[in-house]
């Protein structure tokens, strides 16, 4: 059979599995009613449970009519292909991977994987800090080698595959940028489906709501342009509201800002000093003009100490005024400060520690703040990371602030809930690459801590940090109702099933 014949059966083959499927779930989904939420997230990855199948999966089939790679477990080339950036889910064996080259390779995936009754997850950058993007005993759709970056007109069309780092230094040739995060290997599509913040987020808003249009693959097999006027809702519903719920991504068209120099400036204080500080911070998140930015650190020291700095950013070129403006709220001047002025791909590499990043193990969550802190919650907070340092638990707190053009909503709306919020902290604990029960134990403590310090303060949390064990609706806020509806609308049999994020 040639691909092209392989490609029209599996389309035909696609209408009589979404009819079988149907019949094979309980009457909740099957009736397109969205669950309630839950007090917990879903299963793990590595839980989740496969749908039953009549026969095995033909894969040989599967791999002829695809453009890209299919890798099978014990295959060469399956362990590199079926890795997450956290190496603590190395141990998590999905059926195969498909390393998709095309739109045509995703939606053969989809259509292979109802057809096989095999629960089917997409993977760009492989950041997750759940693991959704893989499953055990299923099949993962690895969008990496569709990373294209194409820049006319001050839009750029990025292949849903590329990675921060790359996607930037293509831009850089044109003079032009994304606001994105920090971190060089993580994938666009990932971070821009869930939100996506970074040191240009007042000034220019979040990487969703540069979004001009998608291109799309739902649970049908159906490749949709996602667009304020085509499928709006879905337009709607992918910016901000995560990842693995609708279908999967294969590419993006996006508004891009000017690649000026920044102003940035790093101010320590010492521990004594970190209450102020703190006030200081959110007052300046509060404040500052929406060309300033500074997120504030509080990190745990094998000493025993806390370790308390910010770093800031000035899209106007100067840092001076905004570290002095901090400095005021603070009411100190910081016993370390340092200013410097960097080009667009100096401040690239200067943020994300470099050009790439290696596998890294961590256990991570996080709060939104609704707005500052009350004096007895920003001493709460302190001292969880200060009783995580009297342990010697690797932890830090980073709150990262919100506001100016990320307090607006963007043509066409957005999912994205939390446009009156201060601020995210981040709660992060480094780990080993194959951690013991005790480590986990310890890190899981210092999270669950953290949530339970500033909760009278939280809004919810970041479906970008998504974490287990979290109510699903804190991750969406008034977005919920909504995204359930476009859920019923485009994966009413609940195909994708999102890691501890499912709003299905």
């Amino acid at each position: 059979m040639t691909r092209i014949d392989r490609r029209t059966a599996l389309k035909a083959g696609g209408v009589l599995a979404l009819a079988a499927l149907a019949s094979c779930v309980d009457n909740e989904s099957a009736t397109a009613v969205p669950p309630s939420p839950v007090a917990a997230g879903p299963s793990p990855a590595a839980a989740r449970p496969t749908l039953s199948a009549a026969a095995a999966p033909d894969w040989n089939g599967l791999r002829s009519g695809l453009d890209g790679t299919l890798f099978l477990r014990g295959e060469s080339g399956y362990p590199a292909a079926h890795q997450l950036f956290n190496p603590k889910f190395d141990s998590i064996q999905p059926a195969a991977v498909v390393r998709a080259a095309s739109t045509d390779d995703v939606r053969e995936s989809i259509l292979f994987a109802r057809q096989n009754g095999l629960v089917c997850v997409p993977k760009g950058g492989g950041h997750s800090y759940v693991g959704a993007s893989t499953v055990a005993g299923g099949l993962v759709v690895d969008v990496g080698p569709m990373s294209s970056v194409g820049y006319s007109d001050d839009v750029v069309t990025v292949g849903a595959g590329a990675k921060l780092y790359d996607v930037h230094a293509q831009l850089d040739k044109d003079g032009r940028s994304l606001p994105t995060g920090t971190c060089p290997t993580v994938g666009v599509a990932g971070l821009a489906l869930g939100g996506g913040m970074g040191v240009h987020t007042r000034t220019y808003g979040l990487t969703s709501d540069r979004i001009l249009s998608m291109q799309v693959v739902t649970a049908d097999g159906v490749a949709h342009t996602a667009d304020p006027t085509q499928d709006a809702d879905l337009y709607w519903a992918l910016r901000g509201g995560g990842g693995g719920n609708l279908g999967i991504v294969t590419s993006f068209r996006l508004a891009t800002i000017p690649a000026s120099r920044l102003g940035f400036f790093t101010l320590t204080w010492p521990e004594e000093a970190a209450t102020a500080a703190l006030r200081g911070w959110q007052r300046f998140a509060h404040e500052a003009p929406a060309t300033a930015w500074a997120n504030f650190h509080i990190d745990a020291q094998s000493s025993g100490t806390l370790s308390i700095h910010a770093v800031g950013v000035s899209t106007t070129g100067s840092a001076a005024a905004a570290a002095e403006q901090l400095e005021s709220f603070v009411g100190a001047k910081a016993t370390s400060r340092s200013i410097t002025v960097k080009t667009h791909m100096q401040a690239v590499t200067y943020l994300g520690g470099g050009t790439t990043s290696a596998r890294t193990g961590f256990l991570a969550g996080s709060d939104v703040l609704r707005g500052p802190m009350d004096a007895a919650t920003v001493t709460r907070l302190l001292a969880v990371v200060k009783a995580a340092a009297r342990a010697k638990v690797p932890a830090s707190a980073i709150l990262d602030p919100l506001g100016g053009q990320a307090a607006k909503q963007p043509q066409g709306g957005a999912a994205w809930p939390w446009r009156s919020a201060l601020g995210v902290i981040q709660w992060y604990s480094g780990l080993p690459a194959h951690p013991s029960a005790a480590a986990l134990r310890a890190a899981q403590n210092f999270l669950t801590s953290g949530h339970r310090a500033v909760a009278g303060a939280s809004a919810g949390g970041y479906v970008n940090y998504i974490e287990a064990g979290r109510s699903v609706s804190s991750y969406y806020g008034s977005s919920l109702a909504r995204l359930r509806a476009v859920k019923t609308q485009y994966d009413p049999t609940d195909f994708f099933k999102a890691s501890h994020a499912a709003f299905g």
